[in-house]
């Protein structure tokens, strides 16, 4: 039986066009002191690198 790496699924998202999403690393604390052009890009979703997006859509057999 195929299942769902439920870690997987939290921290990534697939879009309507087959994209990987995931959220910039270090946005939750220390906010102060990042620039707000850090914080601005940091705010937007980025795509997973096509390297790592085979490994992670085996973890999502029925996609989210």
């Amino acid at each position: 039986m195929q299942k769902t790496k439920k870690s997987v699924a939290k921290r990534f998202k697939l879009t309507g066009t087959g994209k990987l999403m995931r959220r910039t690393p270090g946005f939750r604390h220390l906010l102060s002191a990042k620039s707000t052009k850090a914080k601005r890009r940091a705010s937007r979703d980025k795509q997973v690198e096509p390297g790592q997006k085979a490994q992670l859509l085996r973890c999502l057999p029925f996609g989210l």
